[in-house]
């Protein structure tokens, strides 16, 4: 009865103060930091006029039902677990069309960004002055002594670096995964954001059909309380999805673009592997040609799964392993094509080089259709 109590006072008081701002919080495997998180908004953010919005890729430690468990007595709080998706960015764009908010800010819920921001990020947007509010680790008066090393301080850095040439912008932390705007300008642009990988705000910034007017509040980047970090070391991928964004977006889906890429790569294994098969040790064009068709398959799955699919990345030497079967089996028609044409135009005189790559063609659409709905989940 107390709790019914306290939960219609609860909600009276909403009434009167009625939801402004919605805060969304990517989360895998970070129970142990909800708790103390909600704790710390409502200490920056009043009893009222705001959400949490937990978005949960599934946890294994239970985090989604920890974030349940609390909703339970706190209508702030919303919970949406995303089965077989993953990803910082898919996970801030469903929360952010997923809140009646008029404002949205994407944060961390480790402890590493400081709710204590919120209020003035929010009052700087809310202003009509700015656009976006963005916490820097790298602005005057802000600290990155909370990144692991100072490995990964340098290649922030640089990171941020390349994001200010790729946007045109003076923004010192493209990069960061702590901002707030207005929830309208990414529900316009969620058809045109990639969500791929973790560069969330990178996107926005790119995808604006004008230049976003942005406040930086400084940011003293803490430690990671508990959970792991959702970040890798493919930080240049970042850039090359936005690149493919920037300028092949509207032509061809970026997924297939990445995708393309790899293969590219895989040619080259791919020669490498059949020049020195079939010219250095002698073997018969064929079984060169099948050898080298195996190695490139093995590099592009191992490839693919660190980056075009990393928001998916299998994980774990049992699934890692039916992954790859599962990759060589959806390939299969596309390499025996691939071997069949190739060793044809071969016989009939054409140069190997072009006959290889004739034959690598004609198996890239098959590969790349049957790899994404029967591997890495679903086409995108």
């Amino acid at each position: 009865m107390n709790l019914l109590r306290a939960d219609f006072a609860r909600r009276a008081d909403e009434a009167a103060h009625p939801l402004v701002l919605a805060v969304i919080l990517p989360t895998l495997n970070e129970r142990d930091n909800i708790a103390p998180m909600i704790d710390r908004l409502a200490e920056a953010l009043g009893p009222s006029g705001w959400e949490a919005v937990i978005v949960d890729d599934d946890s294994a430690d239970g985090t989604a039902e920890e974030a349940r468990r609390i909703a339970l007595a706190d209508p702030r709080i919303r919970v949406i677990q995303r089965i077989g998706r993953r990803g910082l960015a898919s996970a801030a764009i469903e929360g952010i069309c997923a809140t009646a908010a008029p404002f949205v800010a994407v944060m961390d819920a480790d402890h590493q960004h400081d709710p204590r921001l919120l209020p003035r990020m929010l009052e700087a947007v809310s202003s009509g002055d700015y656009d976006l509010a963005c916490a820097s680790r790298f602005a005057a008066g802000g600290d990155a002594q909370g990144l692991a090393s100072e490995r990964r301080t340098k290649g922030s850095r640089l990171a941020n670096a390349l994001a200010r040439k790729l946007t045109g912008s003076d923004l010192t932390d493209a990069m960061s995964g702590y901002f707030l705007l207005r929830a309208e300008t990414v529900r316009s642009q969620a058809p045109r954001l990639s969500g791929i990988g973790f560069k969330i705000l990178l996107d926005i910034l790119l995808t604006a059909h004008q230049p976003l007017r942005v406040k930086e509040f400084p940011l003293r980047f803490g430690r990671r309380a508990a959970g792991a970090s959702k970040l890798d070391r493919a930080v240049a991928f970042e850039f090359l999805v936005a690149l493919y964004e920037r300028y092949l977006g509207r032509i061809v889906p970026t997924r297939f673009a990445l995708f393309g890429t790899v293969g590219g790569l895989g040619i080259g294994v791919h020669m490498i592997v059949l020049a020195l098969l079939y010219r250095g040790l002698g073997w018969t064009y064929g079984f060169g040609q099948a050898a080298a068709t195996l190695s490139a398959m093995t590099f592009n799955f191992w490839l693919n799964n660190f980056l075009t699919y990393r928001d998916r990345q299998l994980t774990g030497a049992r699934v890692i392993l039916t992954g790859w079967l599962g990759f060589c089996a959806t390939c299969l028609v596309g390499a025996l094509a691939n071997v069949a044409v190739a060793t044809m135009l071969h016989a009939r005189g054409l140069h190997w080089v072009l006959a290889s790559l004739t034959g690598i063609v004609l198996g890239s659409m098959w590969n790349y259709a049957l790899s994404s709905r029967f591997v890495w989940g679903r086409f995108r």
